[in-house]
């Protein structure tokens, strides 16, 4: 099976506030040897302006959408909207594997179809600024040197890191959330901007006392120290933790 995405852009309003929202779908299906095509574009097109982008455009979404009567407009169940307006009109040979929609940039949801499961997850996005030297008290400093080359310099280097925190679960029926953005907000904020942001991470940070801050660590500690306040099991739970370091070079935890 080959996926492909496909993107569209609507503004709604709900309650009291509004919103520039980019929806993205996922569709898998096998090649086709005489187009060389999953599935025409053209066709995935129509069908998210037809279904998703025209009826809610401009649209206040608590009165004007049907759907939303019965349940509230949140992010979360934006993505069930779309899944469930365009997953049957699609092609035939085409397969809708995945729903995700922006609220910003730094705040987005997923649906998406595993099996018989559909899960249902948020993600919101944070950055911060932290210098580290990767070193290893367990290598000598001739390995270290070796090892880690430039990043072993004694005063170390800085990063600008982003940081990926995804809940995932089954939202809650009165409130159409996964978990609250303003306590999620909260806990990273406590947990990892304040006492990591502008810090040397080998000299600021007690979780790297004894520990190389290479970002792969960096990554395990962030989930445990969320996992402290946020669930790893049950609905909802953390789901996974991903650090950006470079443009190049990411990272992701899931737990054990």
């Amino acid at each position: 099976m080959i996926e492909l995405k496909r993107r569209g852009t609507f503004s709604a309003a709900v309650g009291a506030h509004g919103h520039n929202y980019v929806v993205e779908l996922t569709v898998a299906g096998t090649l086709d040897e005489s187009t060389g095509m999953v599935v025409n574009m053209v066709d995935v097109d129509q069908v998210l302006k037809s279904q998703v982008i025209g009826p809610l455009d401009g649209r206040f979404l608590n009165d004007e959408i049907p759907y939303f009567a019965l349940r509230p407009p949140s992010l979360e169940n934006l993505t069930g909207f779309v899944w469930e307006h365009v997953e049957p009109r699609l092609p035939r040979d085409a397969t809708l594997v995945g729903v995700r929609v922006w609220q910003t940039s730094t705040y987005w949801a997923d649906r998406r179809k595993k099996d018989d499961y559909m899960q249902v997850s948020i993600t919101r996005a944070y950055d911060f600024s932290a210098s580290h030297r990767l070193h290893s008290n367990r290598l000598s400093d001739q390995e270290n040197r070796a090892i880690f080359g430039k990043c072993n310099n004694p005063n170390g280097h800085g990063h600008n890191y982003d940081v990926e925190v995804t809940i995932a679960g089954e939202p809650d029926e009165r409130t159409g959330m996964l978990y609250a953005l303003e306590e999620l907000d909260k806990v990273v904020e406590e947990e990892v901007l304040l006492p990591f942001d502008h810090k040397h991470l080998n000299l600021d940070v007690p979780e790297f006392a004894d520990l190389n801050p290479t970002s792969e660590a960096l990554t395990v500690v962030i989930w445990e120290k969320l996992a402290r306040r946020i669930s790893v099991h049950g609905n909802p739970r953390l789901a996974k933790v991903a650090v950006r370091e470079t443009a190049r070079n990411s990272f992701e935890y899931c737990g054990k």
